[in-house]
């Protein structure tokens, strides 16, 4: 039972959240990507006084770590690693993907298949069963027609996130749904406390974030 401070700067939209055993109680996010570092404390320090709490009240902080955006996720990260450096307070790292497939709880399919939009046809995905298995760990992949063909051979998958709209155009079998859910800190609730419970700490000194692949720049 823990109070807890979870940060998702993975992908373009920045939220966060305040939750208390694993309910979260106080929400804020922000659409601008390049405004993420100069919004979040602000943002935080609100959140904190909508719920009458102070910083030394905070248990620990969770992220958001990937894969995504690589800027947005050395935001977070940093951030992070500062309040429990500042508060002496343990560091919950989730991978991105998780926290997306926790969108589906309610949902009456067999397989989750959370993706994130990357270059051209390239998107970040895994698969995960009913029960939340990694099925399929997480991988870069160029889209095709059968890309899910080993899944929707077993029973139905639904496709969210960030990558969804472009498998659309492309994943055609009956067995895939597509959902426009999105996953913020709020899906972060239930997973930190759980770690918190766990004692499931990362090392605040070495802890980097999962990009799955290293940062692509065109340059002029």
């Amino acid at each position: 039972m823990a109070i807890i401070l979870n940060i998702d700067t993975a992908g373009n939209t920045a939220s966060i959240c305040v939750a208390k055993d694993a309910i979260a109680v106080a929400v804020a996010e922000n659409p601008q990507q390049q405004d993420h570092a100069a919004w979040m404390h602000g943002a935080i320090e609100n959140l904190l006084w909508q719920e009458n709490l102070q910083f030394h009240d905070i248990e620990a902080v969770a992220v958001s770590n990937g894969p995504g955006s690589y800027t947005g996720l050395r935001v977070g990260l940093s951030a992070a690693k500062g309040y429990c450096y500042a508060l002496n307070i343990p560091l919950i790292t989730l991978p991105t993907l998780r926290i997306m497939a926790e969108v589906h709880k309610d949902e009456s399919v067999d397989f989750i298949c959370p993706m994130i939009d990357a270059r051209r046809m390239e998107v970040y995905m895994a698969v995960y069963d009913q029960e939340y298995r990694l099925l399929q760990e997480p991988e870069a992949v160029i889209l095709e027609e059968n890309s899910l063909s080993k899944w929707t051979a077993q029973g139905r998958i639904v496709v969210s996130g960030s990558g969804a709209d472009k498998a659309s155009h492309i994943l055609t079998a009956e067995n895939v749904l597509f959902s426009n859910i999105k996953a913020s800190a709020i899906n972060m609730s239930g997973l930190a406390e759980s770690a918190f419970i766990r004692k499931e700490w990362a090392n605040l000194a070495y802890t980097e974030p999962f990009y799955l692949k290293e940062f692509f720049h065109t340059g002029r």
